[in-house]
């Protein structure tokens, strides 16, 4: 791809020519060109505008993947910003979510999100279903676009999306149009996506890895998006063989579940596939080389974080080299090694890594403090560490915040501290990672009981599941006498998160 990159988001689905085919849901057989896409759209955010959506106002979206999730976060983004959310959340979460995003608007499925509905009209927010019929999207009876959404500017906030550190809720993350679609121009180039190419979408498109990746840098190229409803193992290669997928980008747990049900036979279809794309977790090195042996095709570890807008460095595609254990190099910005003073060190000097350029966002949204401490001389500072070497790639050696990395989710522990902090019984809570397999990490609590409290594991549980989405409960809850602390009666997440490794 050699054109400049687009300034916003609709500019971006102008590029293909109008007969392609944009975006295909294997369950249904349906399928939208780019005049299809281009036209839903901007009926969509014809919609939204005509519910009072303005430039800067939030569409909460709690829809599954799919072409109606597409087409929403698309409109949204047009005619004011998009703020997808997990299906999966539980009532108390949407609570806070629609509430933090200051959602004017929330979309939800015929079926399902009953806890979304719940929240939405608790909290006085319209709630309009999407409803895909016959190919075309629509949000009920009476609902219409009567009034024209302008064309977005290219510092307009497209989409809004949670970031999770070590201690509190979660930041909010404000991506400009610009951003983002160089971002999705920056991705294709360093693959070489051309209209020819085809990706399949099994990331959540509540994130930026599915939404940026799987999604916008397709549309860049002019290529098709292949979207089931969820990653399945069952029906993965079928629908590869079927569509003629030639890339698909997912974190390593789904990497690891193909590679089982494999059983060391490539699968029917993996003969399509061009690369094999991991991000938002660790990839083995051992994985990485039964992937390539297996499905024979080159596998190729990323790096990328909602603030960068998605990617920041990559291995390349062959002949050049791509390394085990490394995250590659960086694709389209600056990414440097800083000290503790904020110096840029040389090469295979450890340090934190620090990025800019483009597609960095500029600030968290209201969160001044954390401004404060996450940029260093025009420097993003991301929170891991790593080394540099002389030929340019990364290599992570540690992660400095304490968020816990479930297969590429990313869960705030203080969040989850302050649910179980919420219950009567409790004294005092610490959630932290513990190594998991499949998972990478699974999350786990240590607690202490007010005194004469009686309480069970099982009954922690059962009130985490009525307020937490499943990835985030903690699957073992230790109940305690005390919680270990620093001298200065600090608690150390990582001292506890040891002590109960």
């Amino acid at each position: 791809m050699n054109q400049p990159a687009p300034a916003t988001l609709w500019e971006l689905l102008q590029i293909a020519p109008a007969e392609a085919v944009a975006v295909v849901s294997p369950e249904t057989g349906t399928s939208l060109t780019y005049k299809d896409l281009r036209t839903q759209v901007r009926a969509a955010a014809d919609v939204f505008a005509s519910a009072g959506i303005k430039p800067g106002d939030r569409v909460a979206i709690a829809l599954p993947n799919g072409i109606p999730v597409l087409v929403c976060f698309l409109a949204a983004s047009i005619a004011g910003t998009a703020a997808p959310l997990n299906l999966a959340y539980r009532y108390d979460e949407f609570v806070f979510y629609l509430d933090d995003t200051k959602a004017r608007l929330l979309i939800v499925p015929p079926e399902g999100g009953d806890d979304a509905r719940k929240a939405a009209e608790a909290a006085g927010i319209p709630v309009y279903t999407a409803n895909m019929t016959d190919g075309t999207l629509t949000f009920g009876d009476g609902v219409h676009g009567a009034t024209p959404a302008a064309d977005p500017t290219p510092d307009q906030i497209a989409l809004i999306l949670h970031t999770s550190g070590s201690t509190g809720r979660p930041k909010r993350v404000p991506i400009p149009h610009r951003n983002l679609a160089v971002s999705a121009a920056n991705i294709a180039a360093h693959y070489q996506l051309t209209a020819n190419d085809v990706s399949l979408c099994v990331m959540p498109l509540f994130h930026v890895h599915g939404l940026v990746a799987s999604v916008l840098a397709t549309l860049y190229s002019g290529g098709r998006i292949v979207v089931p409803g969820k990653f399945n193992a069952l029906s993965f290669w079928r629908t590869v063989r079927d569509y003629g997928v030639t890339w698909y980008s997912a974190v390593p747990t789904i990497h690891q579940v193909l590679l089982a049900r494999a059983g060391g036979k490539r699968p029917e279809g993996a003969e399509s596939l061009r690369f094999i794309r991991s991000c938002s977790a660790a990839l083995s090195p051992d994985h990485m080389q039964q992937l390539e042996e297996v499905f024979g095709a080159p596998v190729l570890e990323a790096y990328g974080m909602t603030e960068a807008s998605h990617q920041m460095a990559s291995n390349p595609l062959p002949p050049h080299d791509r390394k085990p254990g490394s995250v590659g190099i960086a694709t389209g910005i600056d990414v440097g090694i800083m000290d503790a003073e904020g110096n840029i060190q040389p090469p295979n000097s450890p340090g934190e890594v620090v990025i800019r350029g483009a597609s960095v966002v500029s600030g968290y949204e209201n969160n001044p403090e954390a401004n404060a401490t996450s940029f260093t001389n025009g420097w993003f500072r991301t929170g891991d560490q790593g080394i540099i070497d002389e030929a340019g790639y990364l290599r992570l050696i540690g992660r400095l915040k304490e968020m816990i990395n479930r297969g590429g989710e990313k869960i705030s522990p203080g969040e989850l501290d302050e649910v179980l902090m919420a219950h009567p019984a409790i004294a005092e809570a610490v959630c932290f990672g513990v190594p998991h397999a499949t998972w990478g990490e699974e999350v786990a609590a240590a607690v202490t009981l007010k005194p004469e409290a009686v309480v069970t594991e099982s009954d922690l549980q059962a009130f985490c599941k009525e307020r937490l989405a499943e990835f985030k409960r903690p699957k073992k809850i230790h109940i305690v006498e005390t919680i270990p602390r620093t001298a200065t009666g600090k608690i150390q997440r990582r001292v506890v998160a040891a002590a109960f490794a």
